[in-house]
C-alpha cells in the first residue's frame, strides 16, 4: 500500500509517522490487559473488538471528563502520542490486574481486556510492568460473522500482518479517531447502546473505496512490528459516512 492510497492525516493528529509538536509533550501511554488463560483462549476478532469498547469506555467514563479523577491523565495522555500498549495476564497476574484501577470490558463471546488510566512511558506499575507484551497471537476458531454494516465498523487493512495485541491496539486507535469525529449527540447514542461495533478485514476492491471515503484513517507511528507510516485501520461509522 503506497501512501498516495489514503488521504493524509490532518496536521496535528496524534496517529501522525513523522514528527509533530505532539512529541514535545511528555509522553504517556494507554494501558489494555487482555485476560489469555492457557486454555480455552479467547477469540480474535472478540477480543479486537473488546480493546476497541475498552477505550470508548474509560473515554466517555465521567472519571475521564471534567474534574474526574482520571481526567488530568487522560488530558495529558491526549495532547500527546496516543499510544496504546496491549499485555497478556492469566491466573494470578489477572486478578492483580484486575485489582487495580481501571475498567475491564467483556467482549461478545467472552474476552476480557482490562483498561487502565494513561501512565508516562516509563512509569508502569509493577504489577503491569512484568505482564508480557509478545504471546498475544489468537485465532478465531471459526469465520468471523460478516460485520453489521449498519452499525460501526473498524476495517483493518488486509495486506499489514500485526500480532493480535498490535491489532488490539490499531482497533484501540480507529474506536478513538471515530470517537473525536461525534458530535456529543451521537456519542451519547453510541454509549448508551453499549457501543456496538463490528471489527473485519475487507476485499481489495472494498479497502481501496475506503481509502477514498474521506472516513477516519490510522497510520501507525511504527514504533512496533510494522513500518511508520503504515495505513492500519478506518473508523466507519454511519454517523460520519458522507
Amino acid at each position: 500500500m503506497t501512501s498516495h492510497d489514503t488521504p493524509s492525516p490532518a496536521p496535528g493528529s496524534p496517529f501522525r509517522s513523522g514528527p509533530t509538536d505532539r512529541d514535545q509533550a511528555p509522553q504517556f501511554v494507554l494501558p489494555l490487559v487482555l485476560h489469555l488463560e492457557k486454555t480455552d483462549p479467547p477469540a480474535r476478532t472478540d477480543a479486537l473488538r473488546a480493546a476497541a469498547r475498552a477505550v470508548l469506555t474509560i473515554l466517555s467514563d465521567e472519571r475521564s471528563l471534567g474534574d474526574g479523577e482520571w481526567a488530568a491523565a487522560m488530558r495529558d495522555w491526549q495532547d500527546a502520542r496516543i499510544r496504546k500498549v496491549v499485555r497478556r495476564a492469566r491466573g494470578a497476574e489477572w486478578r492483580k490486574a484486575a485489582a487495580l484501577d481501571g475498567i475491564t470490558v467483556t467482549g461478545e463471546d467472552g474476552a476480557e481486556v482490562r483498561v487502565f488510566p494513561p501512565i508516562p512511558l516509563d512509569g508502569w506499575p509493577k504489577e503491569l510492568a512484568k505482564l508480557q507484551v509478545s504471546g498475544t497471537d489468537l485465532d478465531d476458531p471459526e469465520p468471523p460473522a460478516a460485520p453489521d454494516l449498519s452499525g460501526p465498523v473498524l476495517w483493518l487493512n488486509p495486506d499489514v500482518d500485526m500480532s493480535a495485541g498490535k491489532t488490539m491496539a490499531q482497533a484501540g486507535h480507529g474506536a478513538q479517531l471515530a470517537w473525536w469525529k461525534l458530535s456529543e449527540t451521537e456519542r451519547k447514542a453510541w454509549r448508551e447502546a453499549g457501543f456496538p461495533l463490528s471489527v473485519a478485514t475487507p476485499g481489495a476492491v472494498r479497502w481501496r473505496e475506503l481509502t477514498a471515503s474521506g472516513l477516519p484513517v490510522v497510520r501507525d507511528a511504527g514504533f512496533t512490528e510494522i513500518a511508520p507510516g503504515s495505513c492500519t485501520v478506518i473508523a466507519d461509522h454511519p454517523a460520519l459516512r458522507r
